[in-house]
């Protein structure tokens, strides 16, 4: 293996591919070559498909993950006791981290539960369109975390460690499977913002660097420099031809050299970028009724709704993993003041997310399709004033969900107590979750590792189980 060093100086010195900018181009540049560097004596091609460990329910990954923790207690974990008991007092035994005795005033969900579609799950108002989907989904109730902060909550929830840096899932997910579209990144990141966790949240770590995700900002340019600079399409086909033969000599007197190797097919990748990328965010030939079901309007590009729909066309165009985050490390679901916050938050996203689950299942898609719906933690059901209008960090129980890929649907798995305090039964821990996750794209947890400082590391550490009674 070589320096790993030399290619931390790479991503600073490219470090704009990943930011602002959002440049497919030079994250396939540094993708390449950081691949190289990393896995000499490998694969000639780490990005190669790869078979599965067995049949796989899915064949790529949509993960959204909504940044400050959304509350479990007024979404899609109904309490009628918390209702009838606003006000009263509560015995906890931790508050925000610290041990011991405290006495806390229960705080009433802001919005209102009832059951939808033929199977009854129970979703509060704030998620009408959710709701509406709700027979797609499997609810799971009973998720725990291991750690009450943004920062470490959202590290374990992408990476499954709270106390280092470790390769996020869809890097994991990248790394065990490979891509079947090569002028598309394997692992593609639609965020406005970065989380709590940075960059980290799609980083690679020790894994070779091809696999990290590649950061697009929604925005009038998503893609930067990927414009042809010649004339006409033909004379850059004979520029390209040209340089192959410059470069194809150049290789033959230094055979072995796995680096030079990559930086040569880096220009094919680029060129691919260039060919395929600016196609597959142009949403022009998109359907008003499409648009629509996203609720999107015409020429828009930012917002949830513009991420999800370019979700789609990417997983259409064989991008294996594709991650969207909705807000940032500020202005997000983190409601200490007011609950209300959650509001407009909701409202940017719900729409959204109803309509991928509709579009994907109307084109066949969704059942090959794994839709994930996530937070780092939900929010206490209890308070330290009776007149909160806040909720805080909670990371002993809360909410989320799965759509599509193998997973049963209309289903609510696991519960917590009559306050939504404790998880009450069939915990699905984080590390279960991503074990789950893999299971269902034909990964087992326990084998899909990486040789690391005499170790070998994998996604769920040295725990997790497949929830199998959630997998249809």
């Amino acid at each position: 293996m070589n320096d790993p060093q030399s290619c931390c100086t790479r991503r600073e010195a490219m470090k704009f591919a990943f930011g602002g900018a959002g440049s497919l181009l030079a994250a396939g540049l540094l993708h390449e070559m950081c691949a190289a560097d990393e896995a000499r004596g490998a694969s000639a091609d780490p990005l190669a498909p790869k078979a599965p460990h067995f049949p796989a329910k899915a064949k790529r990954v949509i993960f959204l993950f909504h940044t400050g923790g959304v509350s479990h207690v007024d979404s899609f974990d109904p309490k009628p006791k918390l209702f009838a008991d606003h006000g009263k007092t509560v015995t906890i035994d931790e508050w925000q981290g610290k041990p011991g005795k405290y006495n806390r005033y229960l705080k009433k969900p802001q919005w209102d539960f009832k059951p939808r579609g033929k199977s009854g799950i129970e979703v509060s108002s704030l998620f009408p369109h959710m709701g509406d989907c709700v027979d797609d989904l499997c609810v799971i109730r009973s998720l725990q975390s291991d750690h009450t902060n943004h920062y470490e909550a959202t590290l374990m929830m992408h990476t499954g460690s709270i106390t280092f840096a470790r390769p996020s899932i869809g890097a994991w997910m990248s790394y065990g499977l490979g891509t079947v579209n090569r002028n598309l990144p394997s692992f593609l990141v639609l965020a406005p913002a970065v989380p709590y966790a940075g960059d980290q949240t799609w980083g690679t770590d020790f894994l070779p660097g091809c696999h990290q995700g590649t950061r697009v900002v929604p925005g009038p340019t998503p893609i930067a420099d990927l414009a042809r600079r010649t004339a006409s399409a033909g004379l850059q086909d004979l520029e390209r031809e040209m340089l192959q033969q410059c470069n194809q000599e150049h290789l033959d007197h230094r055979a072995g050299d796995a680096g030079l190797t990559a930086r040569v097919r880096s220009f094919e990748t680029a060129y691919g970028m260039q060919k395929e990328a600016p196609e597959a965010f142009d949403l022009a030939k998109e359907s008003d009724a499409t648009l629509q079901l996203y609720g999107l309007q015409r020429g828009a590009n930012t917002g949830f709704a513009w991420q999800c729909l370019v979700a789609r066309r990417m997983a259409e165009r064989g991008v294996r993993f594709i991650e969207l985050i909705d807000v940032g490390s500020s202005n997000n679901w983190d409601a200490h003041a007011d609950m209300l916050a959650h509001a407009p938050l909701a409202k940017n996203v719900d729409q959204a997310i109803a309509g991928l689950i509709t579009d994907l299942k109307q084109r066949g898609m969704l059942d090959d399709t794994l839709v994930v719906w996530c937070t780092e933690f939900g929010r206490t059901p209890y308070n330290e004033q009776a007149d909160a209008k806040g909720r805080e960090h909670h990371h002993w129980a809360f909410s989320g969900w799965l759509a599509g890929g193998g997973v049963k649907r209309g289903l609510a798995y696991g519960s917590t107590d009559e306050y939504g305090i404790h998880v009450a039964e069939n915990p699905v821990h984080v590390h279960d979750f991503h074990a789950t996750i893999l299971h269902l794209m034909g990964l087992d947890h326990e084998k899909l590792t990486y040789r690391h400082a005499g170790r070998d590391f994998r996604l769920t550490d040295v725990s997790g189980r497949v929830v199998k009674e959630i997998l249809a």
